[in-house]
């Protein structure tokens, strides 16, 4: 599933290429007809994230509230901006491209695609706008570029109050709190107020919202903290840590597009790492190879059904 730092690089590309337009939205598969139509020519006002939900608010307040779960993705075609200075734009974000390429017939090609989905590169076509390819559940377009939705969880047309009270049920976002000390107190209050397993709370996106799969065993990990701890026993000072800690990555996420959390790389050894995923990680998708610290064989186990990575001599309880 696409985490946080792919949902907010999403809001960025939209703010960037249309924020401030009058769009033409459609729904080529048809089931978000209705909504589509509602949308039709208004103009963007705002486009922003909070955890792994999109928001676009339009000039008539109704506001577009997209989460993309596993499969949910964007494509952008035409001419879309790119988001950090010196990069190219990105043509694909969200679930991974080789999955989607399968599922749309495409061919079966590699491509650089990382864990959150993103693919350099925009998609060329002839004819502008490009026929929809897939499934595509929504269409926002301008004379310029074209943003197309598929495969969501959730898409939906809410008014101000109802995507206030989508928000209201997350735990605190790094990259949207104004006050990382008072948001990193809630997240720790939050956190440490159930019995529940810490590696299962991270995950809770009403503790603390963005962090999924890859970020929560990198996040364990980087605190030596066995993610079996239940959250009432995670001393309130290795709790701050890890908001912290996840303060400092998703920053990086966002700018790059990577999930990479390993801070014992050299500059040679970071860029490399940018392209070959095998290179990022500490303990995410490792099971059976040594600690790159203590050499144990890391391990997977399943928690809530989900794959769960641990060095079990590195991450100990408190």
């Amino acid at each position: 599933m696409p985490e946080g730092h792919t949902v907010h690089r999403i809001a960025r590309q939209l703010d960037a290429d249309l924020v401030g337009r009058a769009l033409r939205v459609s729904s080529p598969q048809g089931r978000f007809a209705a909504g589509a139509a509602r949308l039709d020519g208004q103009v963007l006002e705002r486009s922003s994230a909070v955890g792994k939900h999109l928001f676009l608010e339009f000039a008539g307040g109704d506001v577009l509230r997209v989460h993309l779960g596993l499969y949910g993705a964007w494509d952008f075609y035409g001419r879309p901006s790119p988001i950090v200075a010196g990069e190219a734009a990105w043509g694909s974000l969200g679930a991974p491209r080789l999955r989607r390429a399968v599922r749309m017939g495409e061919d079966e090609r590699e491509s650089p695609a990382d864990e959150g989905g993103l693919v350099a590169g925009v998609p060329h076509h002839d004819a502008f706008p490009p026929e929809p390819v897939g499934q595509v559940r929504v269409r926002l377009a301008t004379d310029e570029t074209v943003a197309d939705l598929r495969g969501p969880s959730a898409c939906e047309v809410l008014d101000p109050e109802a995507a206030a009270a989508v928000v209201a049920r997350l735990g605190p976002d790094p990259a949207t709190e104004s006050d990382l000390a008072a948001a990193g107190a809630e997240m720790v209050r939050r956190l440490r107020a159930r019995g529940v397993a810490v590696g299962q709370l991270l995950m809770d996106q009403s503790v603390v919202a963005g962090i999924g799969n890859i970020y929560r065993a990198e996040l364990l990990f980087r605190a030596r903290l066995d993610p079996w701890t239940p959250g009432k026993q995670v001393p309130p000072a290795v709790a701050l840590a890890l908001w912290q800690d996840w303060a400092r990555l998703l920053p990086d996420g966002i700018a790059t597009g990577v999930m990479l959390t390993r801070e014992d790389l050299t500059p040679d050894e970071r860029r490399a790492a940018l392209t070959d995923k095998a290179l990022r990680h500490w303990v995410y998708g490792r099971a059976g190879e040594p600690c790159y610290v203590c050499g144990t064989p890391i391990t997977v186990e399943d928690m809530a059904s989900r794959k769960l990575y641990r060095c079990p001599t590195c991450q100990q309880r408190p």
